[in-house]
């Protein structure tokens, strides 16, 4: 009669690298807001003016974004919501983000203006030249 032996490997010292990731959340669910796409937000002064670009891929600007101004601060948000179905099966993504920047010292709030073609929306604020930042008052004695 032959006898069969179960051969068994060593086992490392190191585990396994599925091991060391099973306490951690799944991948799936640390997706950005805007589905698999990173909101890249950049600004800068061009030609007397602060322009700030937002990445927002998939947005009705009219509907899904809203810019607001406060005291000084530009704040811009955005929502996307799709909805996909065959067969019987329904997929929905959505998302928000909001972004708040500081205006720069003479920013003309009433004159902001916004436009949004292939997926950048572009924020521009006209800046006027820049005034003395401090005052010296005089003490009288």
């Amino acid at each position: 009669m032959s006898k069969l032996v179960a051969q068994q490997r060593p086992r490392s010292f190191f585990p396994e690298l599925s091991e060391l990731f099973e306490g951690f959340p799944s991948w799936a669910t640390l997706r950005p807001a805007f589905g698999t796409h990173l909101i890249r937000v950049e600004d800068e002064m061009k030609d007397g003016s602060y322009e700030i670009r937002a990445e927002i891929p998939g947005v009705d600007p009219e509907k899904d974004v809203e810019i607001t101004v406060r005291d000084g601060l530009l704040t811009i948000k955005a929502e996307r919501a799709e909805k996909s179905g065959s067969n019987g099966r329904s997929e929905f993504s959505y998302g928000s983000f909001e972004r708040s920047v500081t205006l720069p010292r003479g920013a003309d709030e009433d004159a902001i203006t916004a436009s949004y073609d292939k997926g950048i929306l572009t924020v521009s604020v006209p800046v006027s030249a820049d005034k003395a930042a401090e005052k010296r008052v005089e003490v009288k004695a």
